[in-house]
């Protein structure tokens, strides 16, 4: 078998010296450049590269400029940036002009050889496609377009953020970026930062060694540990308290955890993905999200579109989730009526994809012979909007809030609570969704106005 063949650029001889050594004891052929245009000489002799690694300053330009060369001539090569300690900027920078990854200077030779692991692991995805647990359906556009990004964005390490709005399928989408790189074979972890209790949150994703606290009876591993080596998701990260964001900050900085209890570190390898229906830079703006944790977990953004920017896929999803419902209930595939295709394209789905496939379970089990008509699907049609008149005629007159600003606050606050839990037949998850606020939020103000009761 071949032996892999790793190209150094450094105009330091010191560096390329212990580069050439450690990689060599791994069993791996290297050649080495000290400039750009040397560099640019061995890419284009027509060696086979498996992958690049290169200084940020050399003297006759940047380590950009070979990033830039390689994107436009050698797309398959992954490059990884050597960069100097803390310089998060030029880190950056690297990730978003299409960096596989970076490591800093003083090198770290365990975190170098985990990162030579991995970029060589690209070459076997590529010719061994995992078979997709998921997968991204439709055919507009957009979609499209997404696929292509999914694709490019797993052979990087970058962090991802994944924006878009509930139900549209982030999760999905990070899935897909896991399952399409180099780290498919080891763990996805995804943790849903809205439904961890604050007082847990430091033991959920550091773990605790026993004893550490009151109810700490055994040693626990936290996400972070569970997915090292993989990929950890962190879906409606927005949620995340402030002093947990420091702490998952320094984290993601340091490479490295400390569990609850404990005074030691525990390095880890761990891709970061990252979610939100949330619009981050306005929580940024109010100061709800740490500035400095935005920059490091939005190196790339990638937008989910909502359904209604792509109707054309809905008789497609329609029709793979309800072969879906088939198979897990044993039964023959309902059919939708054409008066049923037509409801589903009309209506708008402030829920997206996870609100049309709820609405196509609870039609499958209320139809007659099989056949999903149009009033099966309980599509509650949205208010006008052409008219003033009729999207205020409910609320109550502002005047009312003159010498009781808070109880007005609340009877609108309760007509909009018990509106989304009416459409979304008192399920609270799908109502915090749907309004755009966590579970966590939603439970409160439920009780707070005493809705449960009703």
């Amino acid at each position: 078998m071949t032996k892999a063949h790793i190209l150094i650029i450094d105009d330091e001889p010191d560096i390329r010296e212990l580069l050439e050594i450690t990689i060599s004891r791994m069993g791996l052929n290297t050649s080495s450049a000290a400039t750009v245009a040397e560099a640019l000489a061995l890419l284009n002799s027509g060696s086979k590269f498996h992958l690049c690694l290169t200084d940020m300053k050399l003297p006759d330009g940047q380590g950009l400029d070979i990033i830039e060369h390689i994107q436009n001539h050698l797309p398959e090569l992954p490059v990884a940036m050597i960069t100097a300690f803390g310089s998060v900027e030029t880190a950056i920078s690297a990730l978003k002009a299409g960096a596989f990854d970076f490591v800093n200077k003083p090198i770290d030779l365990e975190r170098l050889r985990q990162l030579i692991e991995t970029a060589l692991k690209l070459e076997l995805t590529d010719s061994n496609p995992q078979f997709e647990q998921v997968q991204l359906l439709g055919n507009a556009p957009a979609i499209q377009k997404l696929r292509g990004q999914i694709n490019k964005l797993a052979r990087s390490q970058a962090p991802v953020y994944i924006s878009g709005e509930s139900g549209s399928g982030k999760e999905v989408v990070a899935r897909l970026i896991h399952s399409n790189g180099p780290r498919s074979s080891n763990p996805f972890i995804p943790v849903n930062c809205g439904a961890i209790p604050s007082e847990l949150m430091e033991s959920e994703f550091f773990g605790h060694v026993k004893g550490s606290f009151s109810g700490a009876i055994d040693n626990k591993v936290g996400l972070f540990e569970a997915a090292n080596g993989g990929t950890l998701f962190l879906d409606e990260v927005a949620d995340l308290p402030l002093p947990m964001q420091v702490k998952l900050l320094r984290a993601i900085q340091e490479k490295a955890i400390r569990k609850v209890g404990s005074n030691d570190e525990v390095s880890i390898d761990v891709r970061i993905l990252s979610a939100t229906h949330k619009d981050l830079n306005k929580e940024v703006e109010h100061e709800r999200f740490r500035n400095d944790l935005f920059y490091r977990i939005n190196v790339i953004e990638l937008n989910v579109p909502p359904l209604r920017e792509r109707v054309e896929d809905i008789p497609l999803l329609a029709d793979f989730s309800l072969s879906k419902l088939a198979q897990e209930w044993q039964t023959k595939k309902p059919e939708l009526s054409t008066s049923a295709i037509a409801a589903l394209n009309q209506h708008s789905f402030p829920g997206n994809v996870r609100e049309l496939e709820n609405t196509l379970e609870r039609a499958a089990t209320l139809c007659e012979g099989n056949i999903i008509e149009a009033h099966d699907l309980q599509l509650i049609n949205p208010a006008p909007t052409n008219t003033t008149e009729t999207t205020n005629s409910s609320l109550p007159s502002s005047e009312a809030a003159f010498g009781d600003l808070d109880g007005y606050l609340e009877q609108i606050e309760t007509a909009a609570l018990k509106k989304a839990l009416e459409h979304c037949r008192w399920n609270k998850t799908a109502a915090a969704e749907l309004l755009g606020i966590s579970f966590r939020q939603m439970r409160h103000r439920v009780k707070k106005l005493g809705l449960d009761d009703d």
